[in-house]
C-alpha cells in the first residue's frame, strides 16, 4: 500500500515543477509515507525528522508526512513536519504548500501564518479522529493518474479503509471506515496494465474482500471483480499474474477460490492472515472467527486450487497469550503447512482496543515464541520447496540479486528464484525455469 500511494504523490509533486532526486541532501522538499502497523517504523519517522529539522538551519526546506498514522502520532508530527495530512487530501498538497508559502528556517518555526496553518490543520484533525472520515476525498485520491514505478509490475487500489476493528489493528484510526473504488475505474486502469503488457497486477486494500459491502447494493462484489478481470485476461490472450492483498478470513468465500481456480491469470497465490491458531487469543483479538473456520477456507484452497501457495500473517505474543496458546500456533503450522508466514511480535498500538490491555508477555519470551515459530516455518517451507525439484516452473524474472551475480525472479505462487544468469534483457519477462535446488525460503535452477 505505501508503495502504491508513492506511485501517486510523486506526479502531484512533480506536476508542482519538483524534480526528483535520489540524493537526499539536495531535496528542498522532503515527505514520508509512514506506516503505524508497528512501532518500530514510526521510531524511523521520529528519527528521520529530527535529522532533517537540523538541516533547516542552514537551508529552506520543506517536510511533509502522509500514510497511515495514528491520531497520538499526528498530533505529535504536527509540531515537527511541517505539513501533515492523510493520504486521502494528496489531490490538495499542492494548495497546502501554496499557502505554506516560502519561508525562511526560522519563520518555520514562529511566524503567525504557520501557527495559524497548524492550528487549523488540527483542528481538521482531530474532526477526522473524532468521526474515522479519514478518507472522506479517498475517491479524489483514486483520481491521480498513478506514475508505476515498474514497467512490469503494478499496483491498483480497489478499497480503503477496515470496518473490522481488531483490538490490536490501528487501521481504522489511520484509513478510516471502509470505502470502495468504483468498479468501473478499476477495470479501466486494470485494462490499461494490461494493454502495457504488465506481467503482475495486484489489487490492493486493507480489506480486499469485503469489497462492494459498503455499497449496498450498487456494487459488484469481490469475486465479481475478480471475474470480470479474469474474462479480460482471457480476451487479451496474455500471460499476466493477478493478485490481492489483504484478504480477512471472516470474508473469504469459497466463491473467490472457485473464480482463481476457472481463470488462469488470476494467480494461483493466497495470502490469508490467520494471526493466531488458538480460538481464545482468536476471540480477545475480535477477528469473529474459528480455527475451525480457518480451516474450512484451507480445506477448500487444497481441494479446488491444490497447486496454490498459501502465505498468512501471525502475532506472537499477543496480550494474556499463554505457552499453551502458543503452542497452538505452532500445531496449526504444522497442520495448514504456510509457504511462507510474516511473523509479528505484538507491539501496543495506541489507540487500539488492546492498548488498554497489561502487554503482559515480556519482550524475551516474544523474542523465543518469534524464533521457535519461524523455526517451525522453515522445516515447512524447505519441505515444500524441496518438492519443487526437478519440475518446471514458469517465473517472472524481476532482477538482479544484490550481488549482481543472479538474475532474480518469483513463481506465480511467489516463490523466490534465484536464476545463474545475468542477461538484463529477460527482465520483466516470464520464462521457464527448471528448479535444481532449494532451501528454506527459496529455490534456484537453470532457464529451459
Amino acid at each position: 500500500m505505501n508503495m502504491s500511494d508513492s506511485e501517486r504523490t510523486r506526479p502531484v509533486i512533480e506536476r508542482m515543477g519538483y524534480t526528483w532526486t535520489d540524493n537526499e541532501e539536495e531535496a528542498d522538499l522532503l515527505g514520508i509515507l509512514a506506516c503505524s502497523v508497528r512501532q518500530k517504523a514510526i521510531d524511523k519517522v521520529y528519527s528521520r525528522i529530527h535529522k532533517w529539522n537540523k538541516r533547516k538551519d542552514r537551508q529552506n526546506l520543506l517536510t511533509f508526512l502522509t500514510g497511515c498514522i495514528l491520531p497520538a502520532d499526528k498530533v505529535k508530527f504536527m509540531k515537527l513536519f511541517d505539513i501533515v495530512f492523510p493520504m486521502s487530501e494528496l489531490k490538495q498538497l499542492p494548495e497546502m504548500i501554496s499557502q505554506y508559502g516560502i519561508v525562511t528556517p526560522i519563520g518555520l518555526q514562529q511566524s503567525p501564518e504557520t501557527v495559524e496553518y497548524h492550528t487549523e490543520r488540527l483542528k481538521i484533525l482531530q474532526q477526522q479522529t473524532n468521526s474515522l472520515k479519514l478518507n472522506e476525498h479517498i475517491f479524489d485520491f483514486w483520481h491521480i493518474n498513478p506514475e508505476y514505478t515498474s514497467k512490469f509490475e503494478a499496483f491498483v487500489p480497489i478499497q480503503n479503509g477496515c470496518d473490522k476493528f481488531c483490538s490490536f489493528c490501528a487501521v481504522p484510526y489511520t484509513r478510516g471506515r471502509e470505502v470502495s473504488r468504483p468498479s468501473d475505474e478499476i477495470l479501466n486502469e486494470v485494462q490499461s496494465l494490461i494493454d502495457r503488457d504488465y506481467k503482475t497486477i495486484t489489487l490492493l486494500g486493507q480489506n480486499v474482500n469485503s469489497y462492494g459491502f459498503d455499497k449496498k447494493g450498487n456494487e459488484i462484489d469481490f469475486p465479481e471483480l475478480l471475474r470480470k478481470i479474469g474474462e479480460m485476461g482471457e480476451k487479451s490472450g496474455k500471460e499476466f499474474w493477478v493478485y490481492f492483498t489483504s484478504p480477512h478470513p471472516r470474508d473469504m468465500t469459497k466463491d473467490v477460490i472457485e473464480v482463481i481456480a476457472r481463470y488462469p491469470n488470476l494467480a494461483t497465490q493466497i495470502h490469508i492472515p490467520i494471526q493466531s491458531g488458538d480460538d481464545k487469543v482468536l476471540n480477545r483479538m475480535n477477528r469473529k472467527y474459528l480455527v475451525d473456520d480457518f480451516r474450512e477456507i484451507m480445506n477448500s484452497i487444497r481441494v479446488l486450487l491444490p497447486e496454490a501457495t498459501v502465505f498468512t500473517d501471525i502475532i506472537v505474543g499477543f496480550s494474556g497469550e499463554s505457552d499453551e496458546q502458543f503452542e497452538n500456533t505452532r500445531k496449526i503450522m504444522d497442520e495448514f503447512r504456510f509457504n511462507m508466514a510474516y511473523i509479528a511480535q505484538y507491539s501496543v498500538r495506541p489507540g487500539s482496543t488492546s492498548s488498554k490491555w497489561e502487554d503482559d508477555v515480556t519482550v524475551q519470551i516474544k523474542k523465543q515464541r518469534f524464533h521457535k515459530l519461524t523455526d517451525d516455518l522453515m522445516r515447512v517451507s524447505f519441505e515444500k520447496n524441496k518438492k519443487m525439484l526437478d519440475k518446471i516452473y514458469r517465473v517472472l524474472v524481476r532482477g538482479k540479486e544484490r550481488n549482481q551475480k543472479f538474475l532474480a525472479g518469483l513463481t506465480e505462487g511467489r516463490i523466490n528464484v534465484r536464476i545463474p544468469a545475468t542477461n538484463d534483457s529477460l527482465i520483466g519477462k516470464i520464462i521457464d525455469i527448471k528448479i535444481n535446488a532449494a532451501t528454506e525460503f527459496s529455490v534456484a535452477g537453470e532457464i529451459v
